[in-house]
């Protein structure tokens, strides 16, 4: 049974075409925590919290998802060039021994450099490029120089031979 409103049908029984919020749950995954990285900060001042969430499946996008906030990760570098990670190595080896709990990426790096785990191979190859890049960096800023000197050596080859002018 259909019912006019305006130009438009509305059918008497609720429609397939209505859905509703609901979000996907993964069986595999359904029921085993996790621990990553909850964004908490302002645009280009990021700030992140490690925390445990129930299930991968379920989000990480709000508060109300975070079972457990077990650390802290300030990436920004202070005035000594520091990056902050504070971390409860109690309640993270609770979670990852007796609970199961599944660690993303980032945190196996943060686990790794702090010691609880062994260091994550990313950890390396972000190493590696980093040190390339500081190479690649230095290697210009050498051929600038030796560009910016033959310059001035060239201006004052030619500076003194147009100002010597016998009268």
């Amino acid at each position: 049974m259909k019912k006019m409103v305006g130009d438009f049908f509305i059918p008497a029984y609720e429609p397939n075409w209505v859905f509703e919020m609901r979000k996907l749950v993964i069986p595999k995954y359904y029921g085993r925590p996790s621990i990553g990285l909850a964004l908490f900060g302002c645009t280009n001042r990021p700030f992140y919290h490690v925390c445990v969430f129930p299930d991968r499946a379920l989000g990480r996008r709000f508060e109300g998802n975070i079972l457990e906030q077990v650390g802290t990760f300030d990436p920004l570098p202070n005035q000594k060039n520091e990056k902050l990670v504070a971390l409860n190595f109690g309640r993270l080896k609770y979670w990852i021994g007796e609970r199961n709990a599944h660690i993303s990426v980032p945190v196996l790096e943060l686990l790794g450099l702090s010691g609880l785990f062994p260091i994550h191979p990313k950890s390396f190859i972000r190493a590696k490029d980093n040190r390339a890049l500081i190479e690649d960096q230095q290697l210009k800023a050498v051929a600038e120089a030796a560009e910016a000197e033959k310059l001035a050596q060239e201006e004052t080859a030619s500076g003194a031979t147009s100002t010597s002018h016998p009268q």
